[in-house]
Order: C-alpha cells, then sequence, then structure tokens
C-alpha cells in the first residue's frame, strides 16, 4: 500500500475519538434529560419533549453557522471553538433555573456540538485518502454508532445509581478530555480557495453545498423513517410485551452496524455507491416490516440487525457521496449540509409521526415507513444512482 493511502493514521484516530466522546454525552443525556425536567422542574410531557428536542435544533444551528464559515475560520480552530464551547455549556446544566434556562442550556449545548461534531467530519473528510474515502467514512462513523449504543446504556445505568449532579460532571469531564485529546491533532491547511469561486455576501450556496443536496435529500428522507424506530420503539415495545428484548435493540442495531461498515466501506470504494445503497435500502425496509410484525424478542431483535445493516450503511454511505461529489475547499459545507439533513430528518420526524399515531397502530406505522423506505430508493435513483450508474459504464468502457 502507498503510504498515502495509509488510512489508520494518527489524525484519524484522534479525530474519530473526539467525535465518539462528544456524541457519547449526546445519546446519554438523551435518554434522561425529559425525565431529569419532569422530576427537577415539574416539567410536562411537551416540556419535557422540548427540553430532550432543543438539543438537535441546537445542532441544526451550529452546522448552520459553521459550515459557512468552517474554511476561512480554520478547521482546526473551529474545532477548538466548538470544543471549549461544548465544554462551558456542559457546565450551564449545574445552574438551575428552572425550565428556561434549562431549554436554553440544552439549545446552546446542542450548538456547540453542532460546530465541534461539523468540524470532525470536515477533518477526517480530508485526513482520508480519496481513494478509500467510504472506507474511511464508513470507519468514522462507526464512533458515532459507538456511541449510540454505549451513551443510553451508561445513561440509564447511572441515573439508577446516582444522581444527576454526578452524571454533568461526568459529562463536562468527558467534555474536557475531548478538548485535551484534540490538542495531539494536526490538521493541514486547507488549499486556498480557487479564483473567481470566492462567495461574497448572503447566498444558499454560503450555508450549504448545492452538489451535496440531492444525496441530502435522500438522507433526510431515510433518516425520517429510521427516527420512527428511535423515537417510538420504547412505547411499542410496551404496547406488544416486548420491553425486556427492546432494552437490547440498539446494542444488536450498532453490532450489526459495526460488523458491516468495514465492507460496505470497501465496497463502496471499489464497486461505488449504488452497490451498497440498493441492497440497504431493501434491508432497512425488511427490517421496518420485520419490527411491525413482530411477536416475539427474537423478531424484534432480528429486525434490530437488519434495520443496522439497512439504515446504518446508508448514513456512511450518503456522507461518503456528498463529500466526494464536492470540491476540497467546500468540504466543510457539503459535510454541514449532509449532517442539517440527517439532523432534520432525526428532530422532527418524531414531531411529524406524531400526528398519525393516533389513527393507526404502530404495527401498521412500521409498515408504512417500509413503504415510504422503498419509495426513497426511486428517490436516490433519480438524485444520484443514475449518475453514478453512468459514470461507472463510462470508466469500464
Amino acid at each position: 500500500m502507498k503510504p498515502d493511502q495509509k488510512l489508520w493514521t494518527k489524525d484519524f484516530i484522534i479525530v474519530s475519538g473526539v467525535n465518539f466522546l462528544i456524541t457519547l454525552v449526546f445519546y446519554l443525556l438523551v435518554v434522561i434529560i425529559g425525565v431529569y425536567a419532569t422530576d427537577e422542574y415539574g416539567a410536562s410531557a411537551s416540556e419535557a419533549g422540548l427540553v430532550t428536542g432543543l438539543f438537535i435544533v441546537g445542532a441544526l444551528t451550529g452546522r448552520l453557522l459553521t459550515g459557512r464559515s468552517i474554511e476561512s475560520i480554520g478547521r482546526r480552530k473551529t474545532l477548538f471553538i466548538g470544543l471549549i464551547l461544548f465544554a462551558l455549556t456542559t457546565a450551564l446544566y449545574f445552574i438551575q433555573l428552572g425550565i428556561p434556562f434549562l431549554m436554553l442550556t440544552r439549545f446552546l449545548h446542542g450548538t456547540a456540538m453542532g460546530i465541534a461534531s461539523t468540524a470532525t467530519g470536515t477533518i477526517v473528510a480530508q485526513t482520508i485518502p480519496a481513494a478509500r474515502k467510504g472506507e474511511g467514512i464508513g470507519y468514522f462513523s462507526m464512533s458515532a454508532t459507538l456511541a449510540t449504543a454505549i451513551g443510553p446504556f451508561i445513561g440509564l445505568y447511572l441515573s439508577g445509581k446516582t444522581g444527576m449532579t454526578a452524571i454533568f460532571g461526568l459529562c463536562l469531564a468527558v467534555g474536557f478530555v475531548s478538548l485535551a485529546v484534540a490538542m495531539f491533532l494536526r490538521v493541514p491547511e486547507a488549499k486556498p480557495v480557487p479564483k473567481g469561486q470566492e462567495k461574497k455576501g448572503f447566498s444558499l450556496s454560503g450555508i450549504v453545498e448545492p452538489g451535496a443536496i440531492p444525496i441530502a435529500l435522500v438522507t433526510l428522507v431515510v433518516a425520517f423513517c429510521y427516527s420512527g424506530v428511535l423515537s417510538f420503539i420504547g412505547t411499542y415495545a410496551i404496547e406488544i410485551n416486548l420491553v425486556s428484548a427492546a432494552s437490547f435493540f440498539f446494542l444488536v442495531y450498532s453490532v450489526a452496524v459495526l460488523l458491516s461498515r468495514p465492507f460496505t466501506g470497501r465496497l463502496m470504494d471499489v464497486k461505488g455507491a449504488n452497490a451498497v445503497m440498493y441492497p440497504a435500502f431493501v434491508l432497512f425496509a425488511s427490517g421496518l416490516v420485520l419490527l411491525g410484525t413482530a411477536q416475539n424478542g427474537l423478531m424484534l431483535l432480528a429486525s434490530g440487525v437488519l434495520i443496522g445493516l439497512g439504515f446504518g450503511n446508508m448514513q456512511s454511505c450518503t456522507q461518503a457521496v456528498a463529500v466526494k461529489l464536492t470540491p476540497p475547499h467546500r468540504m466543510g459545507l457539503a459535510t454541514s449540509t449532509f449532517f442539517i439533513a440527517l439532523d432534520a430528518g432525526l428532530g422532527f420526524g418524531p414531531f411529524l409521526i406524531g400526528f398519525f399515531i393516533p389513527y393507526m397502530s404502530f404495527g401498521t406505522l412500521y409498515l408504512i415507513l417500509a413503504a415510504v423506505v422503498l419509495v426513497s430508493a426511486l428517490l436516490y435513483f433519480l438524485m444520484h444512482g443514475k449518475r453514478e450508474k453512468a459514470g461507472l459504464q463510462v470508466q469500464a468502457g
């Protein structure tokens, strides 16, 4: 292997580790902060939901701010700004001034994470060799996948063993550790923006990367479908009396993603995104069908495996596509555009799906979402798949 094709460099490992730590804090708090708001401040169900969701609104805000300015500020400097703000806003949880202040804290904390995670996504895209972009982003995305499994487990475990002050202290410590680890990160200066391509004044292309919008729309739709699983599987498990099995759902989901990512990332680099995406649509839809018809714990956990193989690999594949389609000097905007779509789907999906829940069972909901996933395969074909297929045919010819 050529030296410039090396993937597991010191910088790649560091930026992946930083991404894991900040994502860990998010998932650790997201499963318990609503209960905390209710128990500590007597928040209503809607207020507790807002306390939970404002973090994602903040993350969207942070990504919008960062995508536009990261190249002018500098990628490493932007990362440190985000991590410092992440630690400082974590400290705000110790200040108890009522629900409004907790909501403000959640929004600011989310904004800081949006800044930091957009920087990590942009930096890692810069450190990965072009020929191994899909494989590298697949491995990088595993840092967030691990956090989705470990974070909720730690949060739920500690909430039953200790008070929230200790939990906030742990989150603050993790924030400072991520900042300390990032000190050892070396980020090469990005190539200057070519003359004539500088963006002056306000424009849509100054907020999002136009080349990444088509694949971001696909990400938005599939993330919307996954949000129905992420937000409502607990309630669904109570409805079908499979609560104990459901507690392992995201664990088997994460294992499926972790075991498959090395192969799917390499497959994308060799065969193209289509070779990963089309099977992933089928697997995701199949997992939703199995979830919607689950009659025992084995079926429920099997659906977690299929959804992990489907949506879990779509997530890294679409991110890699967004970066590959973008000039180097606009990688920050492409990364921001991808995560805006992902966060919007995951964040606003439960709110929209919630309107339909009174009129149908959760089983029916998941069957409908499976149909939406299959239709989104057509959207992918129109937005990117047919263009990639044509490109591969030209190369083969």
